[in-house]
């Protein structure tokens, strides 16, 4: 982030940056795809107003993910047990229906696999804390393993409108594949 105080108009301008460029995220497909040229055009900025707040669409891209992580996944969280995964699991959920039009965007890129990737090993790693005393199995790592990537690969088809089942439904059958991997 370049601009280092954020007063009401800058935090207005990286917004509509950030909007803009969810936008032709969603058009493009591909974040390389995506320019300054046309983002500057499209949000009816300057290109120096652009890169007073941002060095490039990359820079954008990474606090769009960045922001996102802190949402879903609180470092200051600490789960001690399942009923406390389960309840973060609606925590998650009700944070993606909160923002869904926004990671509906950004979720349709082809980048947003690496994004993913890092929600699901937050998650893994806070899901493992959680139950690496009170879950006597050698597979507990590929276990968690295996829900995760269902986990992730099932918001990645909602969001991507591949998916005939709702958030709420998402959640229903998370919480009983964890009650039935994890008994």
């Amino acid at each position: 982030m370049k601009v280092g105080c954020l007063n009401s108009s800058s935090v207005k301008t990286r917004n509509l940056i950030k909007k803009t460029f969810a936008e032709l995220i969603n058009e493009k497909k591909e974040l390389n795809k995506v320019t300054v040229t046309e983002l500057v055009k499209r949000a009816d900025i300057t290109r120096s107003t652009f890169y007073t707040h941002y060095e490039n669409i990359y820079e954008v891209a990474k606090e769009y993910q960045l922001q996102t992580i802190d949402l879903l996944c609180n470092d200051d969280l600490i789960l001690y047990s399942k009923d406390d995964i389960k309840k973060y699991f609606e925590n998650i959920i009700q944070c993606l229906k909160d923002n869904e039009e926004t990671y509906r965007l950004l979720l349709s890129a082809n980048e947003s696999v690496y994004f993913l990737e890092k929600l699901k090993n937050i998650a893994t790693e806070k899901i493992y804390d959680a139950l690496k005393f009170t879950y006597n199995d050698k597979f507990l790592d590929l276990n968690i393993s295996f829900f995760m990537n269902g986990v992730m690969m099932e918001f990645l088809k909602y969001f991507r409108n591949e998916s005939d089942y709702s958030l709420d439904d998402l959640l229903f059958n998370m919480k009983n594949w964890f009650d039935k991997i994890f008994d």
